[in-house]
């Protein structure tokens, strides 16, 4: 089909033009996402509701479209980049249904609703949404669902997954299907739900999401430990979970991410140790109180420097904005980021700081390690300049042995993050030659001529990652 027959085809569906984007400027800032790759849509719609999703996928479907689902292309793995071109439906500015109903504690939304709003409409009810992707603050749920995203809080919280009992989805065919409800336990016939979420958008368009609320915790309070030795935090992380404590949170920063911190907004955080853990128990004033004297006490047997407990609540925020600083910070020192996210086993985790010392050593690349340690996923971010094509070159074998290091010690490609086109090429590192064959029939029954978000997931014949221009 020609383009301008899609542009007034696409007319009959969306009521206002205004929400049928065509000007090459406007296809132009759809082409990218905060991964790697440019690929130009032909046409970009901004649905609002169900039945405007279907008659888009009932029109694609009949002529073999591409369609790209899409929030606010915060994605860190390409996943809603239109790699062949056709339609990309944004869902960023369908927001109108955000209910929180305190007595099933479930929240109600559209795709388009921003995760963060989500938590803080619950919080007003005395509840939370745990999920807590960095990106909350500017991601939609859509998103966040399609990928699976998780957050600091999902050492104790778990995933987005965790969270979702019910959906809307329109199916590449263009037919609208409920999974789920309201109810917290729900068997009946296969888990359509835990499917869809984390399919990337390769077996339908999300286009409402029930999701399941927790109590707001009594207390929290938050500690800062400090290591002269990266593989020595690491052993900490492991000896705090092996004594029976759950941190709601537990992150880790390395030398070089508390100094890109320290460069960009100096916080008073000592630029000379190898790594720093926070860690924010949650719960009970008496029982934190207990724990934490628990932890500093792991802490000193594994040979921390120092540990320090915020008093106030205002200093556990200064430390916690540290960590929340270090992507803005790092990007400082070079222009280009590649952001990955592997993860291995908790036990692993020395194993693996250690592989990552080697990695950077041998690439001779500004290799920061930051992330959600107590859960083993952690953030190997490579700083770099794509202006630099032999530069690019160390990073793309040092992406492919992060990866390899992390199934070696038998992890997985990624914990949040989603495959999307960049790790597409390792799926079958992970899975295996039939494990990968599986999941392609399950797209195949779905999807029978692949209009949804084609491109992603998937490898394609000799495709492998490539981040320079060659």
């Amino acid at each position: 089909m020609d383009r301008e027959r899609l542009i007034d085809l696409m007319g009959e569906i969306i009521p206002d033009e205004k929400r049928i984007l065509t000007d090459q400027a406007d296809l132009y800032s759809y082409s990218y996402d905060a991964s790697f790759g440019f690929f130009v849509p032909d046409i970009v719609v901004q649905p609002k509701a169900t039945e405007e999703v279907a008659k888009v996928m009932k029109l694609a479907n009949q002529f073999e479209i591409p369609v790209y689902p899409r929030g606010q292309g915060t994605s860190l793995s390409g996943g809603p980049l239109p790699v062949k071109g056709g339609i990309v439906l944004d869902l960023s500015r369908w927001d109108q249904n955000l209910e929180i109903d305190s007595e099933d504690m479930v929240a109600i939304v559209s795709p388009g609703v921003i995760t963060g709003n989500i938590n803080a409409k619950a919080m007003e009810k005395g509840l939370i949404y745990p999920p807590d992707p960095s990106s909350s603050n500017i991601a939609t749920i859509g998103g966040n669902l399609a990928e699976n995203a998780g957050g600091p809080r999902g050492l104790k919280y778990g995933v987005t997954k965790d969270y979702v009992i019910g959906l809307e989805v329109v199916t590449p065919e263009g037919e609208i299907i409920r999974t789920g409800g309201r109810t917290v336990k729900n068997v009946t016939g296969y888990d359509l739900t835990k499917l869809i979420v984390g399919s990337e958008g390769t077996l339908g368009v999300i286009t409402e999401a029930i999701l399941r609320l927790y109590p707001k915790p009594a207390s929290t309070q938050t500690l800062m430990a400090l290591f002269d030795d990266l593989v020595d935090s690491g052993r900490a992380i492991s000896k705090v979970l092996n004594s029976g404590i759950l941190p709601a949170k537990m992150e880790i920063m390395d030398q070089a991410s508390i100094q890109a911190v320290e460069a960009y907004r100096p916080l008073g955080l000592p630029t000379d140790v190898e790594a720093l853990i926070l860690i924010e128990l949650d719960g009970h004033p008496m029982a934190i109180a207990d724990e934490m004297l628990k932890v500093q006490e792991v802490c000193k047997e594994v040979g921390v420097r120092e540990v320090k407990v915020a008093a106030t609540s205002e200093e556990a925020e200064k430390l916690w904005r540290a960590r929340k600083l270090v992507s803005p910070a790092i990007v400082r020192v070079k222009p280009t980021k590649i952001s990955e996210d592997a993860t291995v086993p908790r036990s692993k985790i020395p194993a693996m700081f250690q592989r990552l010392k080697e990695i950077k050593d041998k690439y001779n690349l500004d290799l920061v390690v930051f992330g959600h340690a107590g859960d083993g996923n952690l953030h190997p971010n490579i700083i770099a300049d794509k202006r630099n094509q032999e530069e690019m070159k160390r990073v793309e074998m040092a992406v492919e042995e992060i990866f390899t290091a992390a199934i070696e010690l038998g992890g997985t490609l990624s914990g949040e993050h989603g495959i999307g086109t960049m790790k597409a090429p390792f799926m079958e590192m992970e899975l295996g030659e039939v494990g990968l064959d599986m999941m392609k029939r399950i797209k195949q029954s779905w999807d029978p001529k692949n209009i949804l978000n084609p491109g992603k997931i998937f490898p394609e014949i000799g495709q492998r990652l490539v981040l320079t221009d060659e």
